[in-house]
């Protein structure tokens, strides 16, 4: 049985603010230990209405204080926003606190616009850097001898040995997970479109180590589940609404759904969405259950990380709920 797991961006809903949003990403949390989600992973973003998990390692930090056994970690660490050395220290800091619970899935993206990435006085050479600095982070987790007196130490981080995830949409970030025989997330919930290359190319191409001794990979999908079909289909229009605003360039805090979804954008609109959003399974129990089951054969994922992007609280509860009791129909 491969683990479900989840993704969360601490959603900022349409009329809401960022406090509502971080008591619902705790409620949900709290739901998915209960119901036996094996990770819970936030997301760095910036400067976005909708997305309240900029400052990501706090967040961490809250959800793991208020859950017992769930590992909890970052899907992901935008590490070019970051020195290796400050990542190092917040997360040698997590695990310290919340020993054997911690994950750190690194991403090589903004989390932002052009703008908001200069604003965080991220260096525009940065993304170049990544496999440098990810080497130089993990580094900072290996134990030192008392006498290497010279060397600089991550304090909390030294000697932890966190696990490192690389995330990341292209062929690029697989054949770094590869190299670095380090386990690799795929975003394919919104950037489906190299999935299966970058999978065979990570699987075809791993190099074991102490970290990883095989390939691990972790697929994320969208999964909008109801007790209805129709109120599944219904609730996965917020989603669509909140994409295309991003792809206009106008993002938006996540809308509440709609009933007659194509009357908002084109039809060359439409098919852009339903590219993108390939891999978003919605509607009832059974008809989701299908699309996960031939999903799950057809790519054989070692790990399953679902979004659940739904505006009301109690409808993505409930779906949460939907989405264990589908994983026990898949076999997974």
């Amino acid at each position: 049985m491969i683990p479900f797991s989840v993704l969360d961006l601490s959603i900022i809903t349409r009329g809401a603010g960022p406090r509502e949003a971080f008591r619902n990403t705790i409620d949900f949390a709290k739901l998915a230990e209960n119901l036996g989600f094996h990770r819970y992973w936030l997301a760095e973003h910036h400067s976005m209405p909708g997305i309240a998990s900029a400052a990501t390692a706090i967040l961490i930090g809250q959800v793991a204080g208020a859950t017992t056994r769930i590992r909890v970690g970052s899907g992901g660490i935008m590490l070019p926003n970051h020195s290796p050395l400050v990542v190092a220290e917040q997360f040698g800091t997590l695990e310290t606190l919340f020993p054997g619970r911690i994950d750190l899935g690194l991403g090589r993206a903004p989390g932002a616009d052009q703008r908001t990435a200069r604003a965080l006085r991220r260096d525009p050479s940065a993304p170049d850097r990544f496999p440098e600095d990810v080497v130089e982070l993990l580094h900072y987790f290996e134990p030192m001898a008392a006498e290497d007196t010279h060397l600089i130490r991550a304090i909390p981080g030294m000697g932890l040995r966190v696990p490192v995830w690389i995330l990341g949409s292209s062929l690029f970030s697989a054949v770094l997970a590869a190299q670095l025989g380090l386990p690799y997330a795929f975003a394919s919930h919104f950037a489906p479109a190299q999935m299966e290359e970058a999978i065979a190319l990570y699987r075809s191409r791993f190099e074991p180590s102490e970290r990883c001794a095989r390939p691990h990979v972790m697929l994320t999908v969208n999964v909008i589940a109801a007790d209805e079909e129709a109120d599944g289909k219904r609730l996965a229009t917020s989603l669509y609404q909140y994409f295309m605003a991003l792809r206009r360039g106008r993002p938006i805090a996540f809308p509440p759904p709609v009933n007659n979804i194509l009357s908002l954008w084109s039809v060359e609109e439409q098919a852009l969405l339903e590219q993108t959003l390939a891999y978003t399974f919605s509607g009832s129990r059974e008809s989701v259950t299908g699309q996960l089951r031939h999903f799950l054969e057809r790519h054989k994922p070692d790990e399953l990380m679902v979004a659940v992007p739904i505006h009301d609280q109690d409808s993505r509860k409930r779906s949460l709920e939907i989405t264990a009791r589908i994983k026990a129909d898949v076999g997974a």
